[in-house]
């Protein structure tokens, strides 16, 4: 099986989603924008990721020539169409909800570094995250939040933001939260966004505790979830001939 990864720029790497991908023994593309490559026209795989960046869905070609929200949008869409997986990460999960015709916008408070966040009653029903604790630690980076479909659901919150996780759809997630975080993907955020840690604010922490802190338990409970949206797709990491589950009944 086959992951496409659209990376939008050099730090902000696949982590845990492509740990996971090497796990299972799955085939990875990886579309590098920062260094133009341009973004598929036609899905090539069964599973969508489109990583986070710096930009925002309204950011301009003159503001970043390598990023054309368009494309991404588009190929997005054709994937949900498809019938296959799709996952989008902090501005990935932002372009997945304008695919589906949900502008993004401005999160209530900036979040960089973990913060606590908790499922929803439809977090908590859902069983793609029944390894979950009803609390947890979210790995943030970011200042906007996706937009909300009529039928998609809010999976987890936090007092920052509370669009933390969202279900657009039985195999289409967006993830505002960085649950790929590691100590290296960290480490290069920090010389990227130092600006953004010096400013402070009310979820932001500081070097020394980006650094620090173990994304272990983090990057687990994504797998977890990540081995059943692949159940899920028809597909287990170790049984292939797995069928489809029945579609459940979106919840608000």
């Amino acid at each position: 099986m086959k992951i496409r990864f659209i990376q939008q720029n050099d730090w902000v790497a696949p982590g845990e989603y492509g740990a996971w991908a090497k796990r299972n023994g799955w085939e990875t593309a990886v579309t590098k924008c920062w260094l133009r490559e341009s973004v598929p026209t036609e899905p090539d795989a069964d599973f969508l990721v489109v990583l986070g960046g710096w930009q925002c869905p309204a950011t301009t070609k003159e503001e970043s020539d390598y990023f054309d929200a368009a494309a991404e949008r588009e190929l997005i869409k054709k994937y949900v169409d498809g019938g296959r997986m799709v996952v989008g990460v902090c501005l990935g999960a932002q372009l997945i909800g304008e695919a589906l015709g949900a502008p993004y916008s401005k999160s209530p408070e900036s979040e960089i570094g973990h913060v606590t966040a908790r499922l929803t009653a439809a977090g908590r029903a859902d069983p793609l995250f029944a390894s979950f604790p009803d609390t947890f630690d979210a790995g943030e980076w970011h200042n906007d939040m996706p937009g909300l479909t009529a039928d998609c659901a809010v999976i987890a919150e936090s007092d920052g933001c509370p669009r933390q996780i969202v279900r657009y759809a039985p195999l289409v997630y967006g993830f505002q939260t960085h649950m790929e975080l590691n100590p290296e993907i960290a480490a290069a955020g920090l010389e990227d966004s130092a600006e953004s840690i010096k400013r402070g604010g009310k979820y932001v922490r500081t070097p020394e505790e980006i650094l620090s802190f173990d994304y272990t338990v983090m990057n687990g409970l994504l797998s977890s979830f990540l081995d059943k949206l692949s159940e899920r797709y028809g597909i287990s990491p170790s049984d292939e001939t797995l069928p489809k589950i029945p579609e459940e009944k979106e919840t608000r």
